[in-house]
């Protein structure tokens, strides 16, 4: 399989991606970028620019608020969504804990693609209407 291949099966995966069209995916996976990390790097710091949505191909990663681990993310697992729509500093750290790869698509990208594609908006929507009321659920219990 194709390196292309494989990121569009992994973007089709994703919640936020699931409703769009093949040729969208692949537009998807040809405009991110794959980075590696090695065990211990931080992948963002909270407090910097949110440039882009980070999506882990392989490997692991701790996010962490404070002195808090909140999550533990693997593979198929997404952060960063938020910087896709504005600007706004990182909310928390995220660690590699072990050599980790991800698929990054930066913000100016995403938007480029969304101009010619409005499907991909309301998956982006949907998925964080979703977390903001898990988070909100698990906030008041």
């Amino acid at each position: 399989m194709s390196t292309e291949a494989s990121h569009v099966e992994i973007f089709r995966k994703i919640p936020l991606f699931r409703s769009l069209e093949e040729r969208e995916l692949k537009a998807l996976a040809n405009l991110s970028k794959e980075m590696t990390f090695k065990a211990g790097d931080p992948i963002v710091k909270e407090g910097d620019a949110g440039l882009g949505f980070y999506l882990i191909k392989e490997g692991e990663a701790k996010v962490r608020h404070g002195d808090r681990t909140v999550a533990t993310l693997g593979r198929g697992d997404f952060f960063g969504e938020m910087a896709l729509l504005d600007d706004q500093p990182r909310s928390a750290d995220v660690i590699a804990t072990e050599p980790t790869k991800c698929l990054v698509l930066l913000r100016w990208n995403f938007w480029s693609m969304i101009s010619k594609n409005p499907n991909v908006v309301r998956g982006l929507l949907r998925e964080m209407s979703r977390r903001l009321r898990e988070t909100d659920k698990a906030m008041t219990e």
